[in-house]
C-alpha cells in the first residue's frame, strides 16, 4: 500500500484538520468527535448536518459551508459515525429553527443517527430527517436494507441548504429533501477496487479485462461482473438503468452528474459526460445543470457513477442559489 499517511488510525482526523487549516476563520473543528462546522450559523436558520463514513470525499466533510451543510461528523473510512458524534454535532449546531439530519441509507448509519437523534431530542432539540436512497443498482446490499444512498445526496444537500438559507421552516426543508430524493437516481461502475488505509489491501480485485457494473461506494457487489467494453456501451447500460427506473420522460428538465469514484482522470469523465449529454438529447431531456468531477468517491477507485435529477421550478431555483464550501464554489 502506497498512500500519503502517517498512521492509518489517525488518517481521518489528520484529513479533517487539513480541511480546517486550509480554510482559516471559517470553521469550528472538534477532533474528538470528527466535527467540522460553520462558525457563522444564523440562529434563525435550519441547521443541516450529514456524516457517513470517510473515504468518499469531498462528501461530506468538504461540503460544509454557506448554502450547503452546516456541519459534518464522519466516521472512520467506510464506517458510520458513532452515535456520540451525531449527538455532539447536533448539540453544537442546534438553532431556534431546528436541525436537519441527512442520512445515507446504510444500516450502520441509520442506527447511529437514530440513537444520536433520540439523545438530542431528549434535550429538546427539534430534528427533521431525510433518508437518501438513490442507487438503482440493487434493492438490498451488504450494508443496506433497501437501496443505497450515493451521489444523489449532493442534490439533496444543495436543495436543502438553499431552502434553509431562504429561511424555510424545518418542515419545508424536510419536504424539499424528500422530494429531491424521490426524483433522483444513480448507478455506478468500477474498473478497479480501492485500498482502505486500515486494511492495507484492496477490498476487491478485478482482472485486467473485468469491470463491476452497479458497484457500491464501499466496494459492495453490484449487478454483475462483465468484460471490459467501450465507453459508449458502459454509459448506455448505466443511462438506461437510471432513465427507466424513475422513469424519466421526454420534456423533463434535469440536472446531470457524472461523478468520479476517486481515481478516474477528469478527461475521461468529460468524455463520459459527452456521451450522456447526447443520450439525454435523444430522449428529449433538457440538461439545465451539469456536474462533472469527484463528488462522492471511494478513495482511489477507478470508475464513475451517473446521477440524474428530474427538476421542478423550486429545485431549479435552489440549484442556482450560491453556495460556498471548503474546496470550491458551487
Amino acid at each position: 500500500m502506497k498512500k500519503f499517511l502517517n498512521d492509518p488510525q489517525t488518517f481521518v482526523k489528520e484529513m479533517i484538520e487539513g480541511v480546517y487549516l486550509a480554510n482559516p476563520g471559517k470553521y469550528i473543528y472538534k477532533p474528538e468527535f470528527n466535527i467540522l462546522a460553520r462558525n457563522d450559523i444564523p440562529k434563525d436558520k435550519v441547521a443541516i448536518m450529514q456524516g457517513s463514513g470517510s473515504g468518499h470525499e469531498p462528501a461530506h466533510i468538504m461540503c460544509v459551508g454557506k448554502g450547503m451543510l452546516d456541519a459534518a461528523c464522519p466516521g472512520n473510512v467506510f464506517a458510520a459515525p458513532p452515535m456520540d458524534y451525531v449527538y455532539e454535532c447536533t448539540k453544537l449546531i442546534a438553532t431556534d429553527a431546528g436541525v436537519l439530519h441527512i442520512i445515507n441509507n446504510y444500516q450502520g448509519d441509520r442506527m447511529s443517527w437514530d440513537m444520536g437523534r433520540e439523545m438530542a431530542e431528549a434535550e429538546g432539540i427539534k430534528i427533521g430527517t431525510v433518508i437518501v436512497d438513490d442507487d438503482v443498482s440493487v434493492q438490498n446490499s451488504l450494508y443496506t436494507v433497501g437501496r443505497r444512498g450515493v451521489a444523489g445526496n449532493f442534490f439533496v444537500i444543495k436543495c436543502c441548504g438553499a431552502a434553509a438559507e431562504r429561511r424555510k421552516t424545518l418542515e419545508e426543508v424536510v419536504e424539499i429533501g424528500k422530494r429531491v430524493n424521490a426524483n433522483v437516481r444513480t448507478m455506478g461502475m468500477a474498473l478497479t477496487g480501492c485500498i482502505p488505509p486500515a486494511k492495507g489491501t484492496p477490498i476487491f480485485t478485478l482482472a485486467d479485462d473485468e469491470i463491476e457494473i452497479g458497484i457500491g461506494i464501499h466496494g459492495e457487489p453490484g449487478r454483475r461482473r462483465d468484460k471490459f467494453k467501450p465507453a459508449n456501451e458502459i454509459v448506455d447500460e448505466l443511462f438506461t438503468a437510471v432513465y427507466e427506473d424513475l422513469p424519466f420522460a421526454s420534456g423533463d428538465r434535469v440536472a446531470v452528474m457524472v461523478n468520479g469514484m476517486g481515481g478516474t482522470p477528469i478527461s475521461e469523465l468529460y468524455l463520459l459526460y459527452g456521451i450522456v449529454a447526447k443520450k439525454c438529447a435523444d430522449k428529449g431531456l433538457t440538461i439545465v445543470k451539469n456536474y462533472v468531477g469527484n463528488y462522492c468517491t471511494s478513495l482511489e477507485m477507478q470508475g464513475f457513477s451517473l446521477t440524474m435529477l428530474r427538476l421542478d421550478d423550486e429545485m431549479e431555483t435552489y440549484l442556482n442559489d450560491p453556495a460556498e464550501i471548503a474546496i470550491r464554489v458551487f
